[in-house]
């Protein structure tokens, strides 16, 4: 089985980059994972809708028929991190090729998109950029492996 991160858009920053690096090399020691990126689509006169639209034709490109995917999405459930452990763990003993975590663009995801999708997953109540997101859900990622391991990373 396979973790797929799928974003829309570059990771512009530097030390965002830095903080992904950091976990994704961490998170090899459990699963084999991989983090890609979708081009983002300019606005310009475009619509919100008209954009996610578009980004969400690239993101359906990418999905597999047999793929299970989780949306991460303001609107989605909220876990704690054992909790998160908990459904990681659901989902992976479904046993399916991969598990596909998706980050929208700026504005969100098309009905398209939603509809593949097995459940949404909300970090936080706060909103964050589609950027700071990802160095988030990569921690949580691992530290999830770490809990399911019952290693010491977490503390309660």
């Amino acid at each position: 089985m396979k973790i797929i991160f799928l974003v829309v858009g570059k990771t512009n920053e530097n030390w965002i980059a830095l903080g992904i690096a950091e976990y994704l090399k961490r998170l090899k020691h459990y699963t084999a994972f991989q983090l890609e990126e979708i081009a983002d689509v300019k606005v310009g006169k475009r619509s919100a809708e008209e954009v996610k639209k578009l980004e969400g034709e690239a993101i359906l490109k990418y999905i597999e028929p047999s793929d299970k995917v989780i949306l991460l999405d303001e609107n989605g459930r909220q876990h704690s991190s054992r909790q998160f452990a908990g459904e990681l763990q659901k989902w992976m003993n479904a046993s399916p090729k991969r598990i596909v975590f998706i980050v929208g663009g700026a504005f969100g995801f098309s009905q398209e998109v939603i509809q593949q999708a097995e459940a949404k997953l909300s970090l936080s109540k706060l909103t964050f950029t589609h950027q700071m997101i990802r160095p988030f859900f990569v921690e949580q990622l691992y530290r999830a492996f770490t809990i399911l391991k019952g290693e010491k990373y977490h503390n309660d």
